[in-house]
């Protein structure tokens, strides 16, 4: 493995937001402190996407973004959003994040207690059809014991732990934006296709907005929240999502706040982001009032129309409950979701690589019983 420093701004853009300078942007609005690298890997070890180094040897390269980031007592952790987005075979994955930790433990800063990785890779339990019940529907992974012994597979030390907590959805819906609207109007669930034209007929229109309407959003946050029993982003963050939108110069990457309205009342809003290929629905709220009219569903379908005409090949539904349980708290989420086409995917999660082991212990304990976080 090849690894080396560079400057934020020179991180290329890909499909994955959280991997992007963008983002790194949005990080240093919220006063964290952004790391940047490039790194490459012999083909054989990876999937796809091989080209030629000066040498004549064909290898993987992509650029990686860390965020450095307090845990109190003086402790900090570095943590990489959804990335490495280079994924290695699955046989290297475990001596791949290890040798890569190993190098990023020289050039942090020695108060980090470890390196976190939100892995966008696959899990290698989704294709394994002992993971599936009568219904074909996903149970998940095994234990946490079992996914360690798989990722240190042939690791010098042993030392990767599955994450107390995830951070980012490790669960989503993508839609192949490939095919054309009325294709896609056909391939969602006819319960979804009802709706959005129920809501066009109740006179629900969406419209791309800006920050003089934050105001608005952050109620329908509010509303949202107290509804769901969750906790939102606060007002400073929506301020620097939007910051990082209006001053980042890459026209690759862009994100959209998106409001539906009627009769001069907005009911749903969403941030939509758009980033190379990929759209990514990042955030939603929607009002208590009027939910007949389901603007949501308007919501969606014009987020979907939207990253088709900025070229997008997928669009990322970012988060649902992994199979349809009625009992999982996100499936009222998988529901809505899936109700408009697309395939599951499901990602690896956080791993975690100790720098010191005894303080990680700890931290490891007291983190059990906390709840994940989202985008931080």
């Amino acid at each position: 493995m090849n690894v080396t420093p560079k400057k934020k701004a020179n991180l290329s853009t890909g499909p994955i937001l959280q991997q992007t300078p963008f983002w790194g942007d949005l990080k240093e609005y919220q006063g964290r402190d952004v790391r940047a690298y490039g790194m490459s890997l012999p083909a054989e070890y990876c999937l796809d996407r091989s080209q030629m180094d000066g040498n004549g040897r064909s290898v993987v390269s992509d650029d990686l973004l860390v965020v450095v980031q307090p845990m109190g007592n003086g402790h900090l952790m570095a943590y990489v959003p959804y990335g490495p987005t280079l994924e290695p075979r699955e046989e290297y994955q475990g001596p791949v994040l290890e040798e890569l930790s190993e190098w990023l433990r020289a050039h942090l800063p020695p108060e980090c207690l470890f390196v976190r990785y939100d892995l966008p890779w696959a899990s290698p339990w989704a294709d394994d059809p002992d993971r599936y019940d009568d219904n074909s529907a996903w149970i998940g992974p095994p234990r946490v014991e079992i996914q360690e012994i798989r990722m240190n597979f042939d690791t010098r030390y042993g030392n990767l732990h599955k994450s107390p907590t995830n951070a980012l959805p490790t669960n989503t819906v993508f839609i192949n934006l490939k095919h054309g609207k009325d294709r896609l109007m056909h391939r969602m669930k006819s319960k979804t296709r009802y709706n959005i034209r129920l809501s066009r007929r109740k006179g629900v229109r969406v419209n791309e907005t800006d920050e003089s309407r934050l105001d608005e959003w952050l109620r329908l946050c509010q509303e949202t929240a107290a509804r769901n029993h969750i906790i939102n982003q606060d007002r400073r963050y929506f301020e620097a999502l939007l910051a990082a939108g209006n001053t980042h110069s890459d026209d690759r990457t862009s994100v959209h706040l998106l409001m539906a309205e009627a009769e001069g009342r907005p009911l749903a809003g969403m941030f939509l982001s758009i980033s190379e290929n990929q759209a990514c629905y990042l955030y939603g709220a929607s009002s208590s009032r009027q939910r007949n009219k389901m603007a949501p569903y308007a919501l969606q379908w014009r987020a979907i129309c939207l990253a088709k005409e900025y070229g997008c090949r997928y669009y990322d539904m970012f988060g649902v409950a992994p199979s349809p349980s009625t009992s999982h708290p996100m499936y009222g989420l998988y529901r809505f979701k899936t109700g408009f086409g697309g395939f599951l995917y499901h990602r690896q999660g956080c791993w975690d690589y100790p720098f010191r082991e005894d303080l990680y212990r700890i931290y490891h304990a007291q983190a059990l019983n906390e709840e994940g976080y989202h985008l931080r």
